[in-house]
């Protein structure tokens, strides 16, 4: 459900100020400037006037924010109800709209960018506000404006009937053409794609509205489910991780869904392991290429051997995991112990995460234990994807050879075709292809003399490619 913040105290200040300058606008003979939106499913043409600044208010519905708003979770109480128009919850919006989405500690580089952008050639394009002047659109230039002691911002008057719910509506049209300069973090998109489907949407339509692919669009909401499950399992007292600390693991998600698809067509529980290891190594904040190296097998094989013993424990009957069956909204317990094994070392690697990450809201003796343990398992890790990584690497050495055959066969079924369209239209270059197949017979008779010394036992394929490279004889 859409909130309704009600309105700021300046509401009324705001309207009449508004509707004044409106009144200027029409009996000005010159060239007015308008804007275009979305507005209740048309496009609307509004028209454009000037504000000042330090009448407006940050918007409290941004999805831009959505997830940073857990960064001060005290603050973050103050953005609810009436107390969003409060100067501590505006501050704490202004700090978050100029945040950096996977830090927000620290400044987002991009509003350094544009705060140099708005120095040095004004505004080009204008902000959107409703008529009690809250920003719907702007909400960061108005934050640069205010850093850069500029008075009056151009902006775009939304009808007087606009409500919250169009306030939504609007800045989600606006966030997801395709000509925005500065996007929705990765987490909040997620976010803005949940609240989609919390409408009532359909796949397809937010396929469309987002200008996806539906198989995208389904990954997108696998990976928020997994973090929501993720975070709920991270709980240790009063402490937990929260989405903003998934923000800078988008590739890594991604390669992990994909990973977990394809593995689930052959072997489900190696699919849940594979996932709960690689979910525990991303929570330790690996590099992609280390992840990838994580498969089923790698706990047993190279993590146990380097574990320390604390964390080696095996959960009992009543604590094993549940498995979410695929297109139903239900789970089962699973009675593999290697699911167990993973999920249960996964949520101890939460729960010292969630501690490290509250920071001053844990206390430093507890920050510093919980760091010292997170050191200690990242350690292990570390050491165990050495042997997997050079595993990993051998692997993908003993399958080059093939996998260029059965790219080669690819080609080949491809020239197959082209064969049968030139024949259609008789544009077959006959010369050209009796060159092509003389080269292939020399480099298949390299390969087969490459092989012959590398194999001592050939198979029926091998065998073949022998006897089609052999030498004419001579009658």
């Amino acid at each position: 459900m859409n909130m309704n913040f009600g309105q700021p105290p300046l509401a009324g200040a705001n309207r009449s100020l508004v509707t004044e300058r409106l009144k200027e606008l029409a009996t000005n003979s010159g060239l007015s400037e308008t804007t275009t939106v979305e507005f209740r499913g048309q496009a609307l043409t509004i028209p454009v006037i000037s504000m000042p600044v330090k009448n407006l208010y940050y918007n409290p519905a941004t999805r831009r924010v959505q997830a940073q708003r857990s960064h001060d979770p005290v603050r973050d109480r103050g953005l609810e109800g009436s107390n969003v128009w409060s100067p501590e919850s505006q501050d704490y919006l202004q700090f978050l709209i100029q945040a950096l989405p996977a830090d927000p500690s620290r400044t987002d580089p991009e509003f350094d960018m544009l705060k140099e952008s708005l120095r040095d050639f004004k505004q080009t394009d204008p902000g959107l506000i409703t008529r009690e002047g809250v920003l719907v659109n702007g909400n960061t230039r108005a934050v640069a404006f205010r850093q850069l002691g500029i008075t009056d911002i151009r902006v775009g008057i939304l009808p007087e009937s606009c409500t919250w719910d169009d306030v939504y509506a609007v800045e989600l049209s606006l966030q997801l053409r395709p000509d925005r300069r500065r996007q929705y973090s990765y987490i909040n998109r997620l976010l803005a794609i949940d609240g989609q489907l919390a409408l009532g949407k359909s796949i397809d339509d937010i396929t469309r509205d987002f200008r996806t692919r539906k198989a995208t669009c389904e990954a997108d909401i696998w990976i928020l489910n997994c973090l929501r499950d993720l975070i709920d399992r991270s709980k240790n007292g009063k402490f937990q991780l929260r989405l903003l600390d998934f923000e800078a693991h988008q590739e890594k998600l991604r390669e992990l869904h994909r990973k977990y698809v394809s593995e689930s067509g052959i072997n489900r529980d190696n699919a849940e392991v594979m996932k709960e290891t690689r979910l525990m190594a991303i929570a330790l904040d690996f590099s992609k290429t280390d992840v990838r190296h994580i498969e089923h097998d790698f706990a047993d094989r190279y993590l146990a051997r380097v574990l320390p013993e604390a964390l080696k424990s095996q959960p009992n009957a009543e604590t094993r995991p549940t498995v979410a069956i695929p297109g139903l909204k239900r789970a089962v317990r699973t009675s593999n112990p290697k699911i167990s094994a993973a999920k249960a070392l996964t949520d101890e690697v939460l729960k010292m995460k969630a501690v490290e990450a509250a920071g001053d809201f844990a206390g430093h003796e507890a920050v510093t234990a919980a760091a010292q343990d997170v050191a200690g398992i990242k350690t292990a890790v570390e050491a165990a994807l050495e042997p997997a990584g050079r595993s990993a690497l051998i692997r993908k050495k003993k399958r080059a050879a093939p996998d260029r055959i059965l790219d080669a066969i690819q080609d080949i079924d491809q020239c197959t075709t082209d064969v049968v369209l030139a024949r259609g239209s008789r544009s077959l270059d006959q010369e050209a292809v009796d060159e092509a197949l003389i080269k292939l017979r020399e480099s298949l008779g390299k390969l087969a003399g490459e092989i012959a010394k590398s194999v001592a036992a050939p198979g029926s394929g091998i065998s073949w490619l022998f006897e089609a490279t052999e030498p004419d004889q001579e009658s």
